[in-house]
């Protein structure tokens, strides 16, 4: 069910907050501007009120309350096909997503969503500087920052915005903006979706809901075009080998043929956006200068002893980790791998780093590293070795000395960081402070 909801038909509303995280934040304070004083859920709720209102948990008495509600604006990370939601469902009450609720109001001919399994952080990073720098007022956010319904955005007259969206989030759309692209598609998230083809259909959904009029998506996935009939009216593939002189991407510093093609997308969702300078090389170089590079993202980190560190903790599933291995042709790469096991296959990624050219050794964290080293063991390439590793430091030390005198230690896990560390940050963060650790000893 995907309600046709705005945040201004919320006013004089019962409505429950279902989830206190970065978006559960910006929730209740668009809720407050309308003077809705909404009863807050969390499943871990934190100690104390939050603006001045208690928190009850979901499995004590948070959803009774949201029971009593005449709308609940759920967080992304709460799935929609957990059965206490559907509950609420059965019993009538629409569940939206704070995405969902702006774009029924939003001036979507200015709007462009971006998606995919992985790329679309950089793709609205970069699609977001150009605009920027080309002299527009340009929000960059959805899943990559700030909600756009957040007050604190209001009075800031934006010229496009560019949001980031997850699949989580595209459950939440009843409506598409006439833009939309799609970077790359890849198993992910099962536990969330509840299978792989439902992720697949979820995650493609942004590109065909009312108002849906051209999606630009990455023609080089054979997973994307074998389900072209889900990307909405119109498809224009995108490839990484078009435009070979792209001399305007060169202040990107882009590492990876994956990320020019993320360039090349973001290139042609300004067109399809009508921006004029989309089509102006010169333009385009000039706006290209000064991109930052998103942390954590096949981001090079340091040099210790001629061995070059690259942080690419947020990727976690293969498809990334071998973009990221293929940025280094002819290097070799110590790349550690592993963590939560969410039960993904990794029989792909053993096939993807057998045959390389340049060594490889791969470093396996648990949880999932036993499940990585077998799959790589089973490759037969004896060009190809796995070690297992009992944590990020001893993993760290070891590619060091092995990638030693000029080569590349990658930590991309293809695995989330749950368990281990806080995050995909703390875990680059600790992955940095190992780096360190190695030129003093």
């Amino acid at each position: 069910m995907r309600p046709k909801i705005s945040w201004s038909e919320l006013r004089g509303a019962r409505v429950g907050v279902w989830g206190l995280g970065v978006e559960g934040a910006a929730n209740l304070a668009r809720l407050r501007t309308l003077g809705v004083e909404p009863v807050l859920v969390d499943d871990r709720p934190p100690p104390g009120d939050v603006d001045g209102l208690p928190v009850f948990a979901t499995s004590d008495s948070g959803l009774a309350a949201l029971t009593h509600c005449d709308v609940v604006v759920k967080s992304p990370g709460i799935s929609r096909y957990r059965p206490d939601l559907r509950q609420l469902e059965e019993r009538g009450i629409p569940v939206a997503g704070g995405l969902g609720l702006w774009m029924q109001e939003a001036d979507t001919d200015r709007v462009l969503c971006i998606t995919g399994t992985k790329g679309k952080s950089s793709t609205t990073a970069i699609a977001g500087h150009l605009l920027t720098r080309l002299g527009y007022s340009c929000l960059t956010g959805g899943n990559i920052g700030a909600p756009p319904w957040d007050p604190a955005l209001d009075g800031v007259a934006y010229d496009y915005w560019v949001i980031e969206t997850s699949s989580y989030q595209a459950t939440d759309l009843a409506c598409s903006p006439p833009v939309v692209a799609v970077t790359s598609l890849h198993p992910d998230h099962l536990d969330w979706h509840g299978g792989v083809e439902a992720y697949y259909q979820d995650k493609l959904s942004a590109c065909s809901q009312p108002g849906a009029d051209l999606t630009i998506a990455n023609g080089d996935s054979d997973l994307l075009r074998e389900r072209e009939p889900l990307l909405g009216p119109r498809v224009r593939w995108v490839h990484a080998a078009d435009d070979p002189d792209a001399g305007w991407m060169a202040p990107l510093r882009l590492l990876g043929t994956h990320n020019r093609r993320n360039a090349l997308i973001a290139r042609a969702c300004l067109a399809a956006l009508g921006v004029p300078q989309a089509g102006d090389d010169t333009a385009l170089r000039d706006a290209a200068a000064g991109f930052e590079h998103l942390s954590h993202r096949l981001q090079p980190i340091g040099t210790v002893g001629g061995v070059t560190f690259v942080d690419d903790s947020l990727s976690t599933n293969v498809l990334p980790t071998l973009a990221a291995v293929d940025a280094f042709p002819g290097r070799r790469v110590a790349l550690i791998a592993g963590g939560h096991d969410r039960g993904i296959d990794y029989v792909p990624l053993a096939t993807g780093l057998a045959g390389r050219a340049a060594p490889t050794l791969v470093l396996t964290l648990p949880d999932s590293g036993p499940r990585i080293q077998a799959a790589i063991e089973a490759s037969g390439d004896g060009n190809l070795e796995a070690v297992p590793c009992g944590d990020l430091d001893a993993a760290v030390r070891a590619g060091f000395d092995w990638a030693r005198p000029d080569g590349i230690v990658l930590l991309s896990p293809a695995a989330p960081s749950f368990g281990a560390f806080r995050d995909y940050r703390d875990r680059g963060e600790a992955f940095a402070r190992a780096m360190r650790a190695c030129g003093t000893g």
